[in-house]
């Protein structure tokens, strides 16, 4: 992403990260290329991290946030930088630009997502008591975290969620189900959410509220995970519940407000994601080119064609225009502006294009970019799966459309 139209302190900080990077995670991937080079000695049999690999990414973790960037988006009031949309979308961006796909060190182990590790926004609803025995851990890299809403058939559709939590006490006793929940079988801590009073939650009106938990804790289960687009094993998986009990002093603020407590800092997560798919898209753009300069057909360049040319016309047009909004509605967030359709614009089409990009990237590349070599295919996976998570495509163009319905064409 251009830095013209960002703040020199985040291009300052860019810099630094990718020295970083540079610095401190090549040389770990180096040590560990046995390793990390095939997904069949990253996985075990069960589809999980082997130990090596889970040390060496909590090992990259605590690095980062010695160096200040593991918790530079998180809130001040829980000790990290605060750091804001604008500064997400152009770090995110220049990560996945300058390192590429298929990193399992870097992506989003030197920046996490505002949902899985690190100080999540939603953690700010923790008690003072409880920031200072869980926050520490959490923003070291030692502990990690994950974040529990999705189940088997409640995805788009949350209060169709059949998790419960029952009062008992001065506990809760939570019975039920997560699916698709990223670094769920490896974390430490999850902020689960269950349905608290069901008659609320039937009129979609709340009845869901959020617990803080330790995946140690009796009745917590990673059940699996959820292998997918071809990976041999997963960070994603399924998290079961059976008399989970939890003390009341965990929960994550009110009682069957959980739906506002867990849709806190969603804004920023998806430009983040949306960042880190053009970051990619022009990484993956740039390959093109430049083998597009030197691989010839029928004694000429292949950029010399027309067909081909068109391939690399149409991805700088999806980028420019993806970078151009991205920035636009970092921009209204930082000033606090709503920009509701202006969010889910830029998710819809940012996943999107990427995902064409990389399309056509291939494409250019023929037989080459099938390979797993130039890591063409790794981001076409990843930039296709991106299309599902943080609300699809379809959900996305719906939120667009009922917002204009209801506040018109103000973006």
């Amino acid at each position: 992403m251009k830095s013209e139209n960002i703040p020199e302190e985040i291009v300052s900080i860019g810099e630094s990260l990718i020295r970083f990077v540079e610095q401190e995670v090549v040389p770990i991937e180096k040590a560990n290329a046995a390793l990390l080079g095939s997904e069949r000695t990253i996985f075990d049999e069960q589809g999980r991290y082997v130990p090596e690999v889970e040390a060496l990414k909590r090992q990259v973790r605590m690095k980062s946030s010695e160096a200040g960037f593991y918790t530079m988006f998180g809130p001040e009031e829980i000790g990290g930088s605060g750091l804001g949309p604008l500064a997400a979308v152009y770090l995110n961006a220049l990560l996945a630009e300058k390192t590429g796909p298929d990193r399992l060190l870097v992506h989003p182990v030197v920046i996490p997502s505002p949902f899985t590790n690190g100080l999540s926004p939603i953690l700010t609803n923790l008690s003072p008591e409880l920031r200072d025995t869980y926050l520490p851990p959490l923003a070291s890299g030692d502990k990690s975290l994950c974040f529990g809403l999705s189940e088997p058939d409640a995805g788009s559709d949350v209060f169709a969620m059949k998790t419960r939590a029952v009062k008992d006490g001065d506990e809760w006793v939570i019975t039920g189900s997560k699916q698709w929940i990223t670094n769920g079988p490896y974390a430490d801590y999850a902020m689960i959410f269950a349905v608290t009073d069901p008659e609320l939650a039937a009129q979609r009106k709340g009845g869901i509220t959020g617990f803080f938990i330790e995946t140690a804790w009796p009745g917590f289960q990673a059940v699996s995970t959820i292998p997918i687009m071809g990976h041999l094993g997963a960070e994603i998986g399924i998290l079961s519940f059976d008399g989970l009990r939890v003390p009341d002093s965990h929960r994550l603020g009110p009682v069957d407000q959980g739906l506002k407590v867990a849709l806190k800092g969603v804004n920023n997560g998806r430009l983040g994601l949306s960042a880190t798919c053009i970051g990619l898209a022009r990484w993956a753009l740039m390959q093109a080119v430049e083998y597009a300069k030197v691989r010839k057909t029928f004694g000429v360049p292949i950029g010399d064609h027309q067909a081909v040319q068109i391939l690399l016309a149409d991805s700088a047009a999806d980028i420019y225009a993806a970078e151009t909004m991205l920035i636009d509605c970092a921009t209204k967030l930082e000033r606090g502006e709503r920009a509701l359709a202006e969010t889910s614009m830029v998710k819809l089409h940012c996943t999107d294009a990427a995902n064409r990009v990389f399309d056509r990237c291939i494409q250019v590349h023929g037989g080459m970019g099938l390979t797993n070599e130039l890591r063409l295919e790794a981001g076409y996976r990843f930039t296709r799966s991106m299309r599902i998570p943080d609300g699809t495509s379809e959900i996305q163009r719906r939120t667009i459309a009922r917002d204009m319905l209801v506040n018109g064409v103000n973006f």
